[in-house]
């Protein structure tokens, strides 16, 4: 639980690692051939419960302060040693599910009571079933438990596509299937990660075809050596410094920021520039400046790109004048929380004027006062919350911010070290 009063920030940040690179980086050092390296990976619970998902594979994993050394399976996946458990992770849940499939002894998949009743796996179990694959849910409700046997050998499927994370998974488990695979997506959505799987692909040199993000072909039965990997910022992460920033009239220096990188969530800070705020990137040192400006000013933005950051657009917006609208964003219904309901609920407690609209939200910028407010258990829900509190008028307590270290450990204490005022309570 945080104490957050108002504050004024200045000084340097570093952004943690990313976790969708640091989860990857093990899934395919796992599945490759010969020892795997993977520098300066996410110390996070997602990334723990991908290491022992891998691990009960039979993949060999050794971690060390700052690096894992990884022994592949070659992509020869039989069973698991006990269930597998993703904890509280959408992505090792449906990566890890689709490479159960390439298996041929069965595999149980769990989760928390989150990903039990949050995370909607119907659509890969689908796909997976077009491709001979047995696949259900054991409650018969498309959410895990799950019992997967393959193998998978190959062949055509469709899936739907909005969530992005079934079609990387297929993506995936496709490349090391004996046959070739021909995924058909219905309703692309978050299309850069997608992208962000498919630079795996090309970096570790398995062929695919790709036609608009709406068709892919491959050819399978690709094996690959180790590899070495140095783990990027987390893009994601950048948000809430450089909206802390903002919403309290800072200037930052945000260290580890590598805009050229492929992750969905540095059109952020495009929307932010349009939004009005003083932005420099120096990509050669890789680093962000925010820097004072003129109040920010209200938009009507498609967030699809970058739909994890709509918790902390909310809030950047609630400091804008005049009207802001995130549209095409209902895929995050279903992340760690309802982030547009709840996104609504808790800021309404500190006088956002804030509306739920089937696919985002609308937001009117009003100054916002500081409240009693709860994260959901969602780390992007915490994080933006802490942000709105340090620019609110008045004390606010944030309920439930253990979650935070899903994606950035250090996160109280290296904005303490900008200024701000946040007390762990509880």
């Amino acid at each position: 639980m945080y104490l957050v009063k108002p504050s004024v920030l200045q000084g340097d940040i570093r952004i943690p690692p990313s976790k969708s690179h640091s989860l990857r980086a093990i899934l395919f050092g796992a599945l490759g051939k010969g020892l795997t390296t993977v520098h300066d990976y996410l110390p996070s619970p997602d990334v723990a419960s991908m290491i022992q998902a891998c691990r009960a594979l039979g993949c060999k994993i050794h971690c060390h302060d700052r690096s894992l050394e990884i022994e592949g399976l070659a992509g020869r996946i039989q069973g698991a040693e006990d269930v597998i458990h993703a904890g509280n992770s959408g992505i090792v849940l449906r990566f890890i599910t689709a490479i159960a499939a390439l298996g041929t002894e069965p595999i149980l998949i769990t989760g928390d009571a989150s990903i039990r009743s949050q995370r909607p796996m119907q659509p890969l179990l689908d796909a997976l079933h077009q491709l001979n694959v047995c696949a259900r849910a054991t409650r018969g409700n498309g959410y895990a438990p799950l019992i997967i046997e393959g193998p998978l050998k190959g062949g055509v499927t469709r899936v739907f596509g909005e969530d992005s994370q079934h079609v990387s998974s297929l993506l995936i488990a496709a490349a090391l299937a004996p046959g070739p695979t021909e995924i058909e997506v219905l309703n692309p959505g978050e299309k850069p990660w997608v992208g962000l799987t498919l630079d795996w692909l090309t970096r570790l040199r398995i062929p695919y075809e790709n036609a608009d993000f709406k068709h892919f072909w491959l050819k399978g039965n690709h094996r690959y050596p180790g590899f070495s990997y140095t783990v990027p910022g987390d893009l994601s992460s950048l948000a809430f410094p450089v909206v802390a920033a903002l919403a309290t009239h800072s200037e930052i220096l945000v260290q580890q920021v590598d805009m050229c990188d492929c992750q969905g969530d540095k059109k952020l800070i495009d929307i932010l520039k349009e939004m009005g705020a003083c932005i420099e990137v120096n990509g050669a040192a890789k680093t962000l400046k925010v820097q004072k400006s003129n109040p920010l000013k209200g938009i009507d933005v498609d967030i699809n790109d970058c739909v994890d950051a709509v918790t902390i657009l909310a809030v950047a917006a609630c400091f804008a004048e005049g009207t802001t609208v995130l549209r095409n964003a209902e895929v995050v219904r279903y992340k760690e929380c309802n982030r547009l309901a709840c996104t609504v609920k808790e800021l309404r407690k500190m006088g956002a004027q804030i509306q739920e609209m089937p696919d985002g939200l609308k937001i009117e910028g009003r100054p916002l006062q500081g409240a009693r407010v709860f994260s959901h258990h969602d780390h992007r829900m915490a994080m933006s919350l802490t942000v709105a509190a340090l620019g609110a008028q008045g004390e606010t307590i944030i309920e439930e911010t253990r979650c935070i270290s899903k994606t950035f450990p250090g996160f109280q204490t290296d904005f303490a070290k900008l200024g701000a005022s946040i007390e762990v309570i509880a």
